[in-house]
């Protein structure tokens, strides 16, 4: 009978389940890391070994995930690394060079669509010719977005001359599957991370302190601020609108904003520290983004990785700014319609990259009639050395406090309007939310609601004041986190575990990103 139960235990930690993926917040990710860990370790000088391992693990982590569909993960892995290898071959035969660069964008973006937008381009054509469209059943894959960029970055940028192909398949594997950031990013470009995977781990004490900071902070903010506040009052307003009031709709609509970035930046906090225990660096992917003073600015902080690649590699080739403002707006208005629809096959996510496209080129005509008001803090960080962030101040301006409290204002809440696009179900609900919040807020019942909803309302108030809160006072407490002993370190992560445990549901609540 023991033996029995035993084996079933073993059988769930080792094969996939759509109802429990593994994901870092989980009890079982926990214990398998700690496992994961002191091999890692024992293994720091066996350069090749430690690779394999790291591979062999990465690639386990997404069986957990998506099941058989790992072998998606080894098919662009393969492609892209022999297509990479295969330019430097034929030197600088552009016809060539073009054509491999080429099949490299046919394989990951044929799956992606395949996968994502069958049946969603399949509909559109079906309605176009008046037939009647069955869905296809078709698995998402979870990741199949971020690894299929961030492969596709590895091509392109050989193309460009900007990076030499790597000559060894492990390591392309390695950079590829990397489990911290394998199946919801931060997207690490090959010029960042190939340069790290054959030196030697090296883990400083600050490192270590910087990395728990992380891990702890970015499962508070996903464990429990974003599943308790989704799971109590986001997901039931927004499954159905009607039932509650307009200042209901509201708060949820303010909820969501909160619980999204929650989530993601929790999960990225995540990576990039378990990245840290590694030896790894990444760099940040979001800072404080609801402190935006503009759309341009707000993008120049929420999910940089993505921002980054998508100007990179589809506004710059598109043609940037070079060809005058006219175009310039159109290379925004595409881009951002693109983005929307990297996020799903829906006309939600398009109608939300393109408001926020038309936002981004009103921003720029405003700026051209009026003048630069200032130059606002940008990133340019990684997480090196132990440090989370290195901003770039030159050329900031003063702005009033007033102004820029106003410009946040008006920021915040275009950001936070077009997320009721992106969470609702489709645009029936959407318009549902906005009618019930113009046309039945009744605010009398908002003393009612914090005292039905008060420890929601708490975690609401909490999330957003721990991210208004100034960068150096930031800064000044994991500084002296990083500086406690290893056992205060360990507490802080055990009463961590301990606040998650209690408040967490049931259910397993995968992190948002994984949908895309």
């Amino acid at each position: 009978m023991l033996s029995s139960i035993d084996i079933s235990k073993l059988k769930d930690v080792l094969t996939y389940s759509a109802q429990a993926p593994l994901i870092f917040s989980s009890g079982l990710f926990l214990w398998l890391f700690a496992a994961f860990i002191i091999i890692y370790y024992l293994l720091r000088k066996q350069q090749t070994g430690r690779l394999i391992f790291v591979v062999l693990f990465s690639y386990y982590f997404y069986y957990k995930s998506s099941g058989l569909y790992f072998w998606l993960l080894a098919l662009v892995t393969t492609s892209d690394f022999c297509i990479g290898y295969a330019m430097e071959q034929i030197g600088h035969k552009r016809t060539y060079r073009t054509l491999l660069v080429t099949l490299s964008i046919c394989i990951n973006l044929g799956l992606l669509t395949y996968f994502k937008y069958t049946n969603f381009f399949g509909e559109i054509f079906s309605n176009l010719i008046g037939g009647n469209f069955q869905p296809k059943d078709i698995f998402l894959p979870v990741g199949i977005s971020f690894f299929t960029f961030q492969s596709l970055s590895y091509t392109i940028d050989i193309y460009r001359g900007e990076i030499k192909p790597l000559h060894n398949l492990l390591d392309y594997a390695f950079y590829v599957s990397f489990f911290p950031q394998l199946v919801a990013g931060p997207i690490v470009r090959a010029k960042d991370f190939i340069p790290q995977i054959r030196k030697k781990p090296v883990v400083t004490d600050k490192m270590i302190g910087t990395a728990l900071f992380l891990i702890a902070g970015g499962l508070f903010k996903k464990a429990v601020i974003s599943d308790y506040i989704s799971i109590n009052f986001v997901d039931r307003v927004f499954d159905s609108p009607t039932l509650f009031s307009g200042v209901e709709n509201l708060l949820a609509t303010y909820g969501y904003a909160l619980q999204i970035y929650c989530d993601f930046s929790g999960y990225s906090d995540m990576a990039i520290g378990i990245a840290l225990l590694l030896g790894f660096h990444f760099n940040i992917n979001f800072n404080n983004p609801y402190k935006s003073v503009s759309v341009t600015d707000f993008w120049h902080r929420w999910h940089i990785s993505l921002s980054t690649w998508m100007r990179d590699y589809v506004y710059i080739s598109l043609g940037g700014n070079r060809k005058g403002k006219i175009r310039q707006y159109i290379n925004l208005l595409l881009t951002m319609f693109l983005c929307g629809l990297w996020h799903g096959a829906s006309w939600n996510f398009i109608l939300w990259g393109s408001m926020h496209g038309v936002a981004l080129a009103v921003n720029k005509v405003w700026k051209s009639i009026i003048g630069r008001d200032g130059k606002h803090r940008t990133v340019s960080a990684s997480v090196q050395k132990g440090t989370t962030t290195h901003i770039n101040n030159s050329n900031i301006q003063p702005v009033s406090r007033l102004r820029r409290f106003i410009n946040i204002f008006l920021t915040f809440n275009f950001v936070c309007f077009c997320w009721i696009f992106f969470r609702a179900h489709d645009m029936h609900t959407a318009f549902t939310i906005l009618d019930r919040i113009f046309t039945a807020f009744h605010a009398a019942i908002l003393p009612q609601l914090i005292v039905g909803y008060w420890k929601v309302m708490v975690l609401i108030l909490l999330g957003y004041a721990l991210h208004y809160i100034p960068d150096r006072l930031t800064d000044k407490l994991q500084a002296r986190f990083t500086a406690t002993p290893l056992w205060f370190k360990a507490l802080v992560m055990i009463v961590i575990i301990y606040i998650v445990i209690q408040t967490k549901s049931s259910q397993i609540q995968p992190f948002i990103y994984f949908q895309f």
